[in-house]
């Protein structure tokens, strides 16, 4: 198996608010290789973006190690190998598209060899059409297209990208998951934090679930999307429902796990429920998170 580009080994980052402390990350343990898409999903506070800041070195962790390439986070070393586009970037706002990119260029490159990373970043983001519109002008999907553009550039080893996939058409979403895609099949590593779960599931090989700081749930998507749901229909809803049965507003819905639909429908007619329907479902990445949450201790 080929050696990890990022290690997070049991990190733990604490915030100061009023009335104590929050945990915005609670013993998170993360390893990304070459050419690997790790999607990170879970709601609004659970902790994605400061993850994402302690791997970058932008934030120092309360305890647990973090190593980019075999480098410290942050480290000069560590710096030269990955990129990261955040979410709501900001731009020198006088400076058009190129011109931006073209400034980051300079760190990687001169010359011919300049003028190729800016004609590849963007290409990357889509950008050709506002290549001279001043980045002040960029709606917010534009912005996030050119921060992915310019975290990529220079042959980046490691990309973290924050929510990079927001804000933007299907068509745009597609054009963008496939420049991924190239990007990994090259090598490169990417961890992407993003609610948009039809470009995870579309791209990542491999998911996690963050609540409260932790991660619930972490395989590859093919297992956690091979999990299979009972739909029941029923003439009228159950005062309470049987155990391990959740109430729907068409009626019940169950995890089916290494049980049988036969095995859900006698469990139905021993709580005397008048089925009128049923449909077996495979999970999809929305019904992972919801799930989390609803096991999550509140």
């Amino acid at each position: 198996m080929s050696e990890a580009v990022l290690a997070l080994h049991d990190l733990t980052r604490t915030f100061r608010r009023r009335g104590g402390t929050v945990r915005a990350v609670d013993g998170v343990s993360l390893e990304l290789v070459p050419g690997e898409i790790v999607g990170l999903v879970g709601p609004n506070g659970a902790g994605k973006t400061t993850l994402l800041r302690l791997a970058t070195g932008l934030l120092a962790p309360d305890a647990g190690t973090i190593a980019v390439a075999g480098a410290p986070a942050g480290s000069p070393a560590a710096r030269r190998v990955l990129g990261f586009a955040p979410d709501g970037p900001v731009f020198p706002p006088a400076l058009t598209v190129r011109e931006t990119l073209d400034y980051y260029a300079r760190f990687h490159a001169l010359g011919p060899a300049r003028r190729a990373l800016v004609a590849a970043a963007l290409e990357l983001g889509g950008l050709g059409d506002v290549a001279d519109r001043r980045t002040a002008a960029l709606s917010q999907g534009f912005a996030q297209r050119l921060a992915l553009a310019q975290a990529a550039l220079g042959g980046r080893r490691v990309l973290l990208l924050d929510e990079t996939l927001s804000a933007v058409d299907p068509m745009v979403r597609r054009a963008l998951c496939d420049g991924l895609q190239r990007l990994a099949a090259r090598g490169v590593a990417v961890l992407l934090s993003s609610h948009d779960l039809a470009a995870v599931e579309r791209l990542a090989g491999r998911v996690l679930v963050l609540v409260q700081g932790r991660v619930v749930r972490s395989a590859p998507l093919p297992v956690l999307l091979r999990e299979r749901v009972l739909e029941i229909v029923l003439d009228a809803p159950p005062a309470v429902p049987p155990p391990g049965f959740r109430v729907t507003p068409a009626g019940l819905e169950v995890q089916l796990g290494t049980g049988t639909v036969e095995a859900a429908l006698a469990m139905c007619r021993v709580h005397r429920l008048a089925v009128r329907a049923t449909r077996v479902r495979l999970k999809s990445l929305e019904d992972i998170v919801l799930d989390a949450l609803d096991d999550a201790p509140r």
